[in-house]
């Protein structure tokens, strides 16, 4: 039993270090564009978004944190070691692609890790494929709802402000993109948080320390919500300039339609209980604002790379648990 409980503990800090991590590797969501616009200093920008990452917890519920929990493994299965491991894969993919400045999903490298030591573990009939598809549409639906609302927010707002001189338009904008970005950053802590909370949810459900019934304790929702806006505070220098640089160049009014058009998106996801990626979802809206300018403002060889490594978390990351479960059960 002590040597459960010690598990247990170790696995929640590293619940603790992935979710850390994940506003570390996702600062650049909700801070890239204003500072690529320079509305706000890198500095004041990371602590304007760890700000509203944190308070994100007054406007959500816990659907997120209740799919990642329950809705996609059957948690009779789950124990310790599966999601120490889960974990592993997670935070290796997630330390990969900052290393390499790729905006690769923390999301779905936790959902790759969860899958991939889920199978390691109990084989596929544990799955649950109703949740895992939902995950799986959402991965191709976000960015394109997200270039879709980018599209038509940038082409709403240059009809309307037409007869506007570029300099007024810079100054109304440049104000309207601290809301905007305060939007995303609420977005981004609403849904990310959530899923390291489902993750130690479900872990202290099925190691019997949490009661009868699948819940999130209250000091799990304030401490994932605490650490992830830490994360952000530290920031993803590496990603930020890959965000809000090399994928398209953009002004305030640009950075406003991105980012209001991936809050929407992730707003509408988090309350349907969808982890979703913040990073395909602004990653989308920034090409669907570039692309209304002309199409080869954006840089689709750039966007081209950033596809690849979408398409690689969810199987990298699985791969990378599965041998962590392996390891782990050796010892």
């Amino acid at each position: 039993m002590h040597g459960s409980i010690t598990l247990v503990i170790i696995t929640v800090l590293l619940a603790l270090l992935f979710d850390f991590l994940n506003g570390f590797h996702d600062a650049a969501n909700a801070i890239a564009t204003v500072v690529s616009t320079r509305v706000l200093k890198p500095h004041w920008a990371v602590l304007w978004a760890a700000f509203f990452n944190f308070i994100a917890f007054l406007f959500f519920g816990l659907h997120v944190a209740g799919t990642i929990g329950v809705g996609l493994i059957d948690p009779s299965v789950v124990n310790e070691q599966m999601v120490f491991a889960a974990l592993i894969g997670a935070i290796f993919w997630n330390i990969f692609t900052w290393y390499f400045g790729l905006p690769s999903s923390s999301s779905h490298a936790l959902i790759g890790g969860l899958l991939g030591a889920g199978i390691a573990k109990a084989g596929f009939a544990p799955l649950k494929m109703w949740g895992i598809s939902k995950v799986l549409i959402a991965i191709i639906i976000s960015p394109l709802l997200g270039m879709i609302l980018g599209l038509l927010f940038m082409f709403l707002v240059s009809l309307l402000f037409f007869h506007s001189s570029p300099k007024k338009i810079n100054s109304w904008f440049k104000r309207l993109q601290l809301m905007s970005s305060a939007l995303i950053s609420i977005g981004h802590g609403g849904n990310d948080a959530q899923k390291t909370m489902g993750i130690i949810a479900i872990l202290l459900f099925s190691a019997h320390l949490s009661g009868d019934t699948f819940h999130v304790p209250l000091w799990v929702v304030f401490a994932c919500y605490f650490v992830i806006a830490l994360g952000t505070l530290f920031g993803g220098w590496r990603i930020v300039r890959t965000m809000g640089i090399k994928i398209t160049k953009l002004k305030p009014i640009g950075g406003f339609c991105a980012e209001t058009s991936s809050a929407l998106t992730i707003f509408l996801a988090t309350w349907l209980g969808i982890p979703v990626s913040t990073t395909h979802t602004i990653t989308g809206s920034i090409m669907g604002v570039g692309t209304l300018h002309r199409f080869s403002a954006v840089r689709w060889g750039v966007a081209q790379n950033i596809i690849w490594a979408w398409i690689l978390t969810i199987p990298a990351a699985g791969l990378v648990s599965a041998l962590a479960w392996y390891l782990v059960n050796l010892f």
